[in-house]
């Protein structure tokens, strides 16, 4: 009866102690995403770099922390399907959830440099992805590739944002110079912040959701998925919330770059042979991350904007694509149902739906995007 009783009291006294950790890793995502934000907010504006640039690098990098540490640790443990469903996952995560919250709190208005160089670099990069994969493996070669892909495409954003701020550099003087220092201080630290925090939150869910039961693969599928994109959640967030809203979608398109080209890049190179992709990402979770990325290029281009229209229905395209996942992983009567429906009704209409906006915005000239496009690059 005492060694009943003392289990109890243990397990009890395990799961105060989950929930609150729980409790504080949402309390220091939201407090690291603000100093985070405010950190590279200020920085941008103290070397002559734009917000949107330091959203596609530095708050994308370091956002992307966790996916980092998951697939390279998972690459070399020889877990390749943790290592790619934790790419693919977060990538379609970061656009339909990420962006969708975003969205719903405040209509974003997209750069004209985003769609004209940065989603494209996104298509290309999910689209190289499959070809790399079409093999069965991602080797050591495909790694060092993707990961010189992303050393150019960081050098080059950031000459080519210090070329078109030079006369802001000027202007703000070194008072503000002087500041650097301190906003650098504010960005490790929310970076710091932001990977703590969601391991804490991550590791507490898991802990609670065995307690009750919830299986492994469910738990995979939802809580650790969505816990390595919560610096993302967390940071767009607040980013759209505080008006920065270049740092909001800056930060969604270059973790996704990121995510390919860094994590997948790095992950291959440590992994003793590469890492096999399954047949299952290749036929079915790489296309719908090729589909998402593509879907961007109208949304975006259509006034330049992402309304809270759009956000709902990223949402909703979100919980479609999980609801197929738990069935398929379970087996689900009405699997096939579900699928027909998505591919012949869904997919079809939706792509018909994107072509027609993008087509519209171009036949009218494009009037509302324009003043959108250039009040988002005055801001």
């Amino acid at each position: 009866m005492r060694v009943v009783l003392a289990a109890a009291e243990i397990r009890f006294f395990l799961m105060t102690l989950a929930i609150l950790f729980l409790v504080l890793g949402l309390i220091l995502l939201v407090f690291s995403a603000d100093f985070l934000v405010k950190g590279a907010s200020s920085l941008a504006m103290s070397i002559g770099i734009s917000p949107l640039v330091v959203g596609l690098t530095v708050v994308a990098f370091g956002t992307s922390a966790p996916e980092l540490a998951v697939s390279v640790v998972s690459a070399f443990k020889g877990q390749s399907d943790i290592a790619v469903g934790n790419v693919v996952g977060s990538n379609i995560f970061n656009v339909f959830v990420v962006l969708g919250i975003s969205a719903l709190i405040i209509p974003l208005v997209v750069h004209r440099q985003l769609v004209r160089f940065d989603v494209p670099v996104m298509i290309g990069v999910s689209l190289l992805m499959m070809a790399l994969s079409m093999d069965g493996k991602i080797d050591r070669l495909d790694g060092c590739f993707l990961f010189a892909i992303a050393v150019c495409y960081t050098v080059f954003l950031i000459r080519q944002s210090r070329k078109e701020s030079a006369a802001l550099v000027t202007e703000v003087g070194p008072d503000k110079s002087s500041g650097s220092l301190k906003n650098l201080m504010f960005i490790i630290l929310g970076i710091s912040g932001l990977v703590l925090g969601s391991q804490w939150l991550v590791d507490s869910a898991v802990f609670i959701a065995r307690v009750f039961g919830v299986s492994e693969l469910v738990i995979g599928l939802t809580i650790v998925a969505v816990g390595t994109s919560l610096p993302e959640v967390a940071t767009s967030v607040v980013a759209a919330w505080k008006g920065e809203r270049d740092i909001a979608v800056g930060n969604v398109v270059g973790s996704n770059i990121f995510n390919i080209v860094v994590v997948l890049g790095l992950a291959s190179i440590v992994a003793p042979n590469g890492i096999p992709v399954s047949r299952a990402a290749l036929h079915f979770d790489i296309p719908v991350m090729i589909a998402v990325a593509l879907a961007c290029l109208p949304i975006f281009f259509a006034n330049y904007r992402i309304s809270r229209v759009n956000g709902a229905m990223f949402l909703i395209f979100y919980a479609a694509y999980l609801v197929y996942l738990l069935m398929a992983t379970n087996q689900r009567d009405g699997l096939d149902e579900y699928r027909t429906v998505l591919i012949n009704v869904v997919a079809p209409v939706t792509g018909i739906t994107l072509t027609v906006i993008a087509w519209r915005a171009w036949k009218l000239g494009h009037p509302h995007a324009s003043r959108a496009a250039q009040s988002a690059d005055e801001s």
